[in-house]
């Protein structure tokens, strides 16, 4: 993010920008958490939904004009929208619109990336965007998009891809930029078996985070060629970037905190269960790299009215405590033990529990005596008086799903329990 002497960029680059955020997605790879819900609107950090990173990252850059472009089982994500995101002023031609995958050019969802655009193209045209800025809306991070913007204009580029530094033998699961040393992307490479390494650089590669400004009209003409080439996958990192790096001016961004001399932001990518527990936990320490309480740039949502967190009892065995933790509004800790975990809104943990280093998202209700250690707990569960999860790994693997780093998720589901909320 810029400092606080460097100019926002707000004025008349981010108005007359469109950001168009990509919530379509599967997020096949957390397993059951996205088994009613899309990886956009998986919980996260308390009291968030990922999606909210990104809008909020728009709505402090003081772009105001927003898309969001959803397909699989998005009512949890859209509800989330029209609850917590009606904030914008219609006269001042500020919105988020919904867009769902509907068939406006030919009879098929949404086949990509590019062709997620490329099917509202006739929206697009209507707002008359000078720029269009292209989000992943699955990721975890706080960027000023004005910045990216004003590199964009300043290099007169017709795409400018937002990047992150990633370690060589990580690199393989990115889309990979070779660079000159002004930035101009040489070549692109999705998921490559051996990535090109960052000049200057011994063992860190240039990956892509999802992130394109286009100035519109080339966004158009790029998105028609693509739609009219045989075999192609209609995907951003597959075919649209790698077509045009020899033809024109295709620059990268690389996403750096000049508040802290210039080394890589926070970025994470929660797309494995295993990831997600860490982003999660992350949070607790006590300066993490993610800053919930930065008031400069705030994460806005939708905002439940709870009452505050309780914590009751106070024998030597029957103590409602909660250390190095996180707990959000709502919850109540009835004579038990949460030790280094995150817990979410209205969340009740009953006598002689103890949990550790567990996330435990919305509306979970935990019974007496239950050890609990190294866990996700869906939404929605209850939680048997005497349940221990994450002490015997053999006996949680015939119930649970068990992550390759030994991380236990649980779900209504896996306890016989099928809740009918929305997710």
């Amino acid at each position: 993010m810029s400092n606080e002497n460097s100019p926002r960029y707000i004025s008349n680059l981010t108005r007359n920008t469109l950001a168009l955020i990509m919530a379509g997605g599967r997020g096949s790879r957390l397993k059951d958490l996205t088994a009613w819900r899309t990886k956009p609107a998986v919980p996260f950090g308390g009291k968030f939904r990922i999606i909210d990173f990104p809008l909020s990252n728009c709505v402090n850059s003081g772009i105001r004009r927003i898309g969001v472009l959803t397909q699989y089982k998005a009512h949890s994500l859209i509800q989330h929208i029209q609850r917590g995101w009606g904030m914008f002023r219609g006269e001042f031609d500020e919105f988020v619109e919904l867009l769902p995958a509907q068939q406006r050019v030919e009879e098929s969802w949404y086949t990509g990336t590019a062709d997620s655009i490329f099917q509202n193209l006739d929206i697009i045209r209507l707002h008359k965007p000078k720029h269009v800025l292209i989000l992943a809306g699955d990721h975890i991070y706080k960027m000023d998009y004005g910045a990216m913007l004003a590199h964009h204009v300043e290099n007169e580029a017709d795409i400018t891809v937002g990047c992150i530094e990633v370690p060589v033998d990580q690199a393989r699961e990115y889309g990979v930029m070779g660079v000159d040393t002004s930035n101009r992307i040489l070549s692109f490479a999705e998921k490559p078996e051996n990535p090109d390494i960052l000049p200057g650089s011994e063992n860190t590669s240039l990956c892509s985070m999802g992130i394109y400004v286009f100035n519109t009209g080339f966004l158009f003409e790029q998105l028609i060629r693509d739609h009219d080439t045989p075999g192609s996958s209609h995907d951003f990192g597959k075919d649209i970037i790698p077509a045009s790096i020899n033809k024109y001016r295709v620059f990268a961004y690389p996403f750096r905190d000049v508040q802290k001399s210039g080394k890589q932001s926070y970025w994470r990518d929660v797309g494995t269960v295993d990831a997600f527990w860490e982003a999660n936990l992350e949070l607790i320490g006590v300066t993490p790299q993610l800053n919930l309480y930065d008031k400069d740039w705030p994460i806005w949502t939708y905002q439940e009215q709870l009452p505050p967190a309780k914590f009751i009892f106070d024998e030597d065995d029957r103590r409602g405590v909660a250390i190095d933790s996180l707990v959000s509004g709502g919850c109540i800790i009835s004579g038990a033990k949460i030790r280094h975990s995150l817990l979410f809104s209205n969340v009740c943990v009953d006598d002689y529990s103890v949990v550790d280093s567990t996330v435990v998202l919305p509306e979970v209700v935990i019974g007496k005596s239950c050890n609990i250690t190294h866990a996700i707990i869906d939404r929605g569960c209850k939680i048997p008086d005497g349940t221990s999860i994450g002490i015997n790994a053999e006996e949680d693997k015939k119930r649970f799903f068990v992550s390759p780093n030994g991380i236990v998720l649980v779900t209504p589901e896996m306890l016989g329990q099928f809740i009918h909320h929305v997710n």
